[in-house]
């Protein structure tokens, strides 16, 4: 029988929220581009030299992650053939490029992870698919397509600007390249600009140090998958406990002469159950649709009222958003566990966060080590990992968790890593502090798309984001964004939102190129309606806010903020917001929008 002491519990949550809170907030963390060049280089493929581009394309797609691989596909799909993707990186796949760090996967059901499957008549290997998979499905996309066709890689955009007479977008980029494009068509890069966390000291460190976005194989061995050789003999440091590194540390684990894990705030780690796809299986299921019921069926067991009766993915996810769904809401708890007046929400939530400690105490046999991993706050205030290894390596004996009691590294040195005034000497420093998440999106994509009469985007957006439908914005015409914010929000498949808009501006342009409409813009009164009918839901802002643990979910304690990728909107749903997208498209009225 569950009978937690609530109020101790939530004592303790106040307690590790409070000795979390930094006055600096965000500004604890810098940009590997903006403070360590060094390390935020290309590892992977070479730059190579070329000329400026001066030429006209019909669409400008920036960026090669899911949003622009998608949204090139379905341009191509529909007719629209002259397409040119930019993308800062070396090769397509964006956060897929840059994530090849040992362990790397998707912790989302690559069978509704992995965009276009279908389309591709591809077949992932298992549940949860490897980096390594999904670069090769993005190459795969890419191909398939022809988007690698007039491509520029290792090219940056830094500015977008509207030409009125013209009617058409001028795109410079860092290689010296301007060209103009009809359309234009971005994501906001919520997984692109790399981190690092502002610990005092780093430049002075004289061993090796790189960004788990910039996995240097070449220091540490075998880029296929092997073991990482060498560093058989290092002592190596990795900062962080997030998502990163819960998939990072297992393969460091034996790697490494000794391994110290850096942790400030544990992860929530849930079973992942990880299993090869059988291809006889895959083959009766297979049958055309077949992605997106799956899809559908998961969006509809992660969000709907109800419990659906078929869950098809039925993996962590589905158990958990069914878990939550039926404990009550924010009603009486339906548990019969449960002390009369609590909430179903907070009880489900206690219930799940238990058992995720006693997954601790059962797996890691140091009952110090056990009790620092344990994370005391309430699941919605950070992003639940998954992994069925990542416990069990805290009992290797040369792996050592130093908690940071909230706080993260007090300094490096010449020699290594500073905490609570005890150095740890290591060769190595491995950085894994993720992305930047919840800043302002013209910092994100790095320029600042100036439209209409000169007005500039951020301008336009100082207070927050305003489109209708996420994608289209006033006063930016012929430009389309393909990302969750001002739509669907709190889902965890962010690839089926990427589906849904990027099939909603190929439709769009499709239209326009096949008319011969030379401008398409939404009208102030639409994008107004749009923005009244998803207001923000202030009561899950105050919880992100008051009641959770500092991270990037709340802007490091600060508030969501104004660009905020965790607000919760009021409507629609995710469901729904599929809908109004399918049904607008279906339509061919297009309504809200101008075109001349």
């Amino acid at each position: 029988m569950f009978q937690p002491d609530i109020p101790k519990i939530l004592e303790i949550h106040a307690a590790e929220r409070a000795k979390r809170k930094r006055p600096d907030g965000t500004a604890q963390y810098v940009l590997l581009s903006e403070e360590h060049t060094h390390l935020a280089a290309d590892p992977f493929t070479e730059r190579i030299e070329r000329e400026p581009v001066r030429d006209h394309v019909t669409v400008a797609v920036i960026g090669a992650g899911f949003a622009g691989l998608i949204t090139g596909a379905r341009l191509k799909e529909a007719g629209v053939t002259d397409v040119r993707i930019v993308e800062s990186g070396g090769d397509v796949g964006g956060t897929w490029y840059w994530n090849r760090y040992p362990g790397v996967r998707c912790d989302v059901a690559s069978l509704i992870y992995l965009p276009l499957l279908e389309e591709t008549g591809y077949m992932p290997t298992e549940w949860y698919s490897s980096g390594e998979e999904i670069f090769e499905h993005c190459r795969r996309i890419a191909k398939h397509y022809d988007l690698y066709d007039k491509g520029l890689f290792h090219t940056r955009v830094t500015d977008l600007e509207w030409d009125e007479t013209a009617r058409r977008w001028t795109v410079r980029t860092d290689r010296g390249d301007e060209f103009t494009a009809q359309f234009v068509s971005y994501g906001l890069g919520h997984l692109s600009v790399p981190k690092l966390p502002g610990v005092p000291g780093v430049e002075t460190f004289a061993g090796h140090m790189f960004h788990t976005s910039r996995w240097d194989y070449a220091y540490t061995g075998d880029p296929d998958g092997g073991p990482l050789d060498n560093l058989r003999d290092k002592r190596v440091a990795i900062i962080g406990t997030g998502a990163t590194a819960v998939q990072a540390v297992p393969e460091l684990a034996t790697a490494c002469q000794e391994l110290f894990v850096f942790q400030r705030t544990p992860s929530a780690v849930e079973v992942r159950n990880n299993r090869p796809i059988d291809p006889e299986w895959f083959a009766r299921i297979a049958t055309p649709g077949w992605q997106r019921r799956w899809l559908e069926n998961y969006a509809d067991n992660m969000t709907a009222a109800v419990s659906p009766r078929e869950d098809l993915v039925d993996d962590s996810w589905t158990t958990l958003a069914r878990l939550m769904r039926d404990s009550g809401g924010e009603g009486p708890s339906t548990d019969p566990d449960a002390p009369e007046g609590v909430s179903g929400e907070l009880f489900a939530d206690l219930r799940k966060m238990d058992e995720l400690h006693a997954r601790i105490d059962a797996t890691v046999r140091d009952p110090r080590t056990a009790e620092l991993l344990k994370p005391w706050y309430h699941l919605p205030c950070k992003r639940i990992t998954f992994h069925d290894e990542f416990l069990d390596a805290f009992n290797v004996p040369t792996v050592h968790l130093v908690d940071t009691d909230g706080k993260g590294p007090e300094r490096i040195t010449e020699r290594g890593v500073v905490v609570a005034g005890v150095e740890y000497e290591v060769d190595c420093v491995i950085f894994a502090s993720g992305f930047e998440v919840n800043t302002a999106p013209t910092r994100r994509v790095g320029f600042d798309a100036v439209g209409r009469d000169g007005a500039r985007l951020s301008e336009y957006w100082a207070d927050g984001m305003r489109t209708m439908h996420s994608i289209h914005v006033h006063g930016f015409p012929n430009a389309f964004l393909v990302q969750p914010a001002t739509g669907a929000m709190r889902f965890s498949n962010v690839s089926h939102i990427l589906m849904e808009s990027a099939q909603t501006v190929a439709t769009v342009i499709a239209h326009a190129v096949s008319e011969g409409i030379g401008v398409v813009e939404v009208t102030r009164q639409a994008e107004d309606d749009w923005m009244q009918n998803v207001g923000v839901d202030e009561g899950w802002a105050s919880f992100l806010t008051s009641d959770c643990t500092p991270g990037y979910v709340n802007n490091e304690g600060g508030g969501l903020g104004a660009f905020s990728l965790f607000q919760d909107y009021l409507s629609p749903d995710v469901m729904t917001f599929f809908r109004i997208l399918q049904e607008w498209r279906d339509a061919r009225e297009f309504t809200g929008l101008e075109f001349r």
